[in-house]
């Protein structure tokens, strides 16, 4: 008789309670060690963004408008801009919560888009290299996410709400989540419109995975395209204008992103901001330059034993869509490069982890370079602000709360910070002239380059009532009064000089 067969226990399974236990608590953790560092790092890197009431230009149009949306104002109809409106109405919904005074919230809530967005890499490098690589990628990121002008990463301003959902998007296409993806696309883009850039990697993970896998591409397409249209038509419904949505978010700025300018100043620059964010991310981008210098000369590149090697074509797709849209617009501002940041770090931690440099230098670099940063931030030349502070309580104080103003320039905080309605839609000049700060040039600068019908919405609304004071803030930009007639008349005709500050002139109506 044969014997019985000897039965043999099963092995453990991962499901088993005890190791479903002990799994939950390495990855609890890992975590609970890992954020607090990176949340401590995150606010301390941007402490000095609470030193200023405004540090951008762009917190001032945004502040005015949430108020201006407050008081009964309709986006993309009687209040305008070129961006899209879930920062508008972030900064809205901060006011009516905390009042309009004063930019802390949303410079507390700019600490948690960067805490979320060094969470979400520490997440992707994690789960390709390895733990110390996570926790490494989220403290560089915190690192050199201040290594720009302070201008331009202490503000609170659309780059920096826009790349949590950024990262979130590749997180998600590399988990082949793609209905998941295609929503953060959608929400990267409904911040700032460069944002949907990352779909372009999303898209090559998804080819890539159908090629590679043979998975239902057709089926992973339709999602990632549902997932997009789905919170753009729901933004479209909830706006009362979305034919004014499509214009000036889409269809309206063609005049403003073209070829025309100073090419010489455009090219210094964005050759000038890249070498400020190289110097701030040397530490961890020359392994990246080492691996690609070894592999042009064709030598084999040395990896530590044990060190799995995975592909970074993903990460390269990424640098590259990011790269389109900072050139987009061709205007180089300092904050358009933040959205390098997030896949420049994935590489450089990547060169890292799979060769042979050791973490301690890149560290070390990094953090005195953000130490320098952070040194600049805190002692950054006043003399605009003071200059801003200065107009603005001279407005003030020539006007009363019900009064409306003017400001003809390219400073729409003054309105925020002299606490006075605008006159007008166009918080900018920019709007009538077609004038950019990033093109500082007269070329196609004048009242017929202006957005379509927008001098007869001037006109309209000066109609039904002129503003006390007018802030000629333009000094000698191309769009100075005595090259547009139509300011220059008014002024002329119905206003009176009553202070002048620097290269400021402010007038008030005669009675």
């Amino acid at each position: 008789m044969l014997d019985s067969p000897t039965r043999v226990a099963p092995p453990a399974r991962l499901t088993d309670r005890p190791h479903r236990r002990l799994l939950g608590h390495v990855r609890t953790g890992y975590w609970t060690r890992v954020v607090p560092v990176l949340t401590l790092l995150a606010v301390v890197t941007h402490i000095p963004s609470f030193i200023r009431p405004v540090w951008s230009p762009d917190e001032g149009y945004l502040a005015t408008q949430a108020r201006m949306l407050a008081g009964g104002g309709v986006l993309y109809d009687t209040v305008v801009d070129r961006k899209p409106p879930l920062l508008p109405w972030l900064y809205e919904a901060c006011f009516a919560v905390f009042g309009s005074l004063s930019l802390w919230p949303l410079r507390v809530l700019a600490i948690v888009a960067h805490l979320v967005t060094a969470i979400l890499l520490a997440s992707l490098s994690r789960g390709r290299w390895g733990n110390r690589a996570g926790a490494f990628a989220g403290a560089l990121y915190l690192l050199i996410s201040i290594g720009l002008s302070p201008e331009d990463t202490q503000a609170a301003t659309f780059e920096v709400f826009m790349l949590p959902a950024m990262v979130a998007a590749f997180r998600y296409a590399e988990r082949r989540r793609w209905l998941a993806a295609g929503i953060a696309v959608a929400l990267c883009s409904l911040t700032k419109q460069t944002g949907g850039a990352v779909l372009m990697p999303v898209l090559w993970m998804l080819w890539q995975d159908a090629r590679h896998r043979g998975v239902a591409w057709k089926s992973a397409l339709a999602k990632v395209c549902f997932g997009f249209a789905l919170p753009i038509a729901l933004v479209a419904v909830i706006l009362t204008k979305p034919k004014g949505f499509l214009f000036w978010v889409v269809t309206g700025s063609g005049d403003y992103a073209s070829l025309d300018g100073a090419w010489l100043q455009m090219l210094g620059r964005a050759l000038g901001n890249a070498g400020i964010l190289l110097a701030a991310a040397l530490g961890f981008l020359a392994p990246v330059g080492r691996r690609l210098w070894l592999r042009y000369r064709g030598r084999p590149v040395q990896e530590p034993a044990g060190q799995e090697h995975g592909s970074t074509a993903d990460l390269w797709v990424w640098l590259l869509s990011s790269v389109i849209a900072v050139c987009t617009g061709f205007h180089f501002f300092g904050h358009y490069y933040l959205q390098l940041m997030p896949p420049l770090v994935l590489l450089g931690v990547g060169a890292v982890c799979t060769s042979r440099i050791r973490w301690r230098p890149v560290l070390v670099y990094t953090t005195v370079a953000a130490t320098v940063f952070w040194g600049l931030a805190l002692f950054w030349p006043g003399q605009k602000m003071n200059h801003t502070t200065e107009v603005a309580t001279t407005i003030a104080e020539q006007t009363t709360p019900k009064d409306k103003v003017l400001v003809w320039g390219m400073h729409p905080e003054l309105y925020w910070l002299s606490d006075r309605k605008p006159v007008t839609r166009y918080l900018t000049a920019g709007f009538l002239t077609n004038y950019s700060g990033g093109k500082d040039t007269a070329q196609n600068v004048g009242e017929q380059y202006s957005v379509a019908d927008a001098w007869q919405a001037f006109d309209q609304e000066l109609s039904a009532g002129l503003p006390e004071v007018v802030v000629d803030d333009s000094g000698h930009a191309p769009y100075q009064p005595v090259l547009v007639p139509r300011i220059e008349s008014l002024l002329d005709s119905r206003y009176e000089v009553v202070a002048v500050n620097a290269d400021t002139v402010i007038y008030r109506l005669k009675k």
